[in-house]
């Protein structure tokens, strides 16, 4: 675990400040979760853990990752059975008729990741992201409001695009396209 005092004064200046957003983060993404205390214990416990004695370039987000994943597991304990016995088993429907909780918490999760996504985009490029896909402005909209070119905001939303993709492809959430072979009898004009 590092221990420098620079490594201290980084935690207290980068870290510490994120808290209260974080807090009200988790309230809002994790109402469902009793002790929100905890997760930011144990977030910051992950921190330290995966420190390696030089500060993170981006301790919020880091942080807010590392929180993340915390809830989700209190959540998947949350929802863990206790097995029984097949002999104490009443009589009880097969299936359930309600939407099922992996997919509500898969929503959730891949919600997470296009959060994450956009986060680690440029500047720019996610202010560009955020006000056409949340705010749902046009180019010429967001190209008035930022003070650059509707071309400009183009370029923007492509990279952002291809961007926000290429992350998904590293959470295992978009397969890789792959172009059909072609066969050594077929002719090439």
């Amino acid at each position: 675990m590092p221990s420098s005092p620079e490594y201290s004064q980084w935690l207290v200046e980068q870290v510490r400040p994120h808290e209260p957003l974080l807090r009200g983060y988790l309230q809002k993404r994790f109402p469902s979760l009793p002790d929100h205390d905890d997760i930011v214990q144990e977030a910051y416990a992950r921190l330290l853990r995966t420190g390696s004695g030089r500060p993170l370039s981006s301790a919020k987000a880091f942080l807010f990752t590392i929180a993340r994943n915390v809830a989700i597991d209190m959540l998947r304990r949350q929802q863990t059975v206790a097995h029984e016995r097949i002999s104490e088993v009443t009589e009880e429907p097969v299936l359930e008729e309600s939407p099922g909780v992996a997919e509500a918490l898969d929503r959730k999760q891949r919600e997470a990741v296009l959060i994450e996504a956009i986060a680690a985009l440029p500047d720019r490029c996610r202010e560009v992201i955020v006000l056409r896909h949340l705010e749902g402005l046009s180019y010429k909209e967001i190209a008035e409001r930022l003070g650059i070119s509707p071309n400009t905001v183009k370029l923007h939303i492509i990279k952002g695009t291809k961007d926000c993709a290429a992350f998904f492809r590293t959470q295992g959430l978009l397969q890789v396209a792959t172009r059909p072979a072609v066969s050594e009898g077929s002719s090439q004009s």
